[in-house]
């Protein structure tokens, strides 16, 4: 149902988004986060998310696509461009109601692949990390002692909607690792020191595979809980990937086993 038509920047609708946008606390106090365009918020319709408010710009996108949302508002091309994460190029924004999963949501059963990050900050990382979690159907994404709001709009953006299919939970690394040991999962941890080649290590029954920031690596805590220690080659004057390049690498290695055997 179209509402009315926003024509002004300083409508309280307007500066609302913006916040929204660009604050962290203001999207935890609201319980709500912003998604834009067409396909992201379609995605994000499929997985049953409840999305509150729709707002439009017909000079980029003449025809809004059907989706379940009540609230609908039209806006003009520089309300647009105050509103939009990434300027004028979808059309569309919506604002949708947070969901929060915890470790009991994650379905276990069969044979879980699993990828935990710790203390990941950078948000476009995380969402190309569940982009790749998404292709490999990875049971679930864990982020332990995140540094970065689950519902970033650089996160949901890299994601390309993945973070609606893909389930994430943020926990601390003590409760992950008690839930993996609970549920038979083996827990492969990417370092460098003290490790094995990753495509000689099993990864075809129940697995998680943990990685750290570029920066400093995994903490101590993982480093010990871990069943095995597993490093990607590298064989130029770089000694570290990008999280999500490795985690791509890792996570169709595990495909790759499980497909063949």
């Amino acid at each position: 149902m179209l509402l009315e038509k926003i024509t002004s920047l300083q409508n309280s609708r307007v500066k609302r988004l913006v916040q929204l946008q660009s604050r962290s606390s203001e999207r935890l106090h609201a319980g709500v986060f912003v998604v834009e365009g067409v396909r992201e918020l379609e995605r994000c319709s499929a997985a049953g998310l409840e999305i509150e408010e729709v707002y439009f710009c017909p000079n980029i996108l003449p025809e809004l696509p059907t989706l379940a949302c009540n609230n609908i508002y039209e806006v003009t091309l520089p309300v647009y461009d105050k509103i939009a994460y990434r300027g004028g190029t979808e059309g569309v924004v919506g604002v949708v109601r947070t969901r929060y999963l915890d470790l009991t949501d994650l379905e276990m059963g069969g044979n879980p692949l699993i990828v935990v990050l710790e203390s990941v900050e950078k948000p476009g990382n995380l969402g190309a990390v569940l982009r790749s979690a998404d292709a490999a159907s990875a049971t679930a994404v864990i982020v332990c002692d995140p540094l970065t709001d689950l519902y970033n709009p650089n996160l949901v953006r890299s994601s390309t909607g993945a973070i609606f299919s893909v389930p994430c939970v943020a926990c601390s690394s003590e409760e992950c690792i008690a839930f993996l040991k609970q549920h038979g999962v083996t827990i492969l941890t990417a370092q460098l020191q003290d490790s094995h080649l990753y495509y000689d290590t099993p990864m075809t029954g129940p697995t998680a595979i943990v990685m750290g920031t570029e920066a400093t690596g995994l903490t101590e805590v993982w480093r010990h809980a871990a069943d095995a220690h597993i490093r990607i080659p590298m064989q130029g004057t770089v000694d570290s990937l990008n999280v999500s390049v490795s985690a791509a690498i890792l996570l169709y290695e595990a495909v790759r086993q499980r497909h063949t055997h």
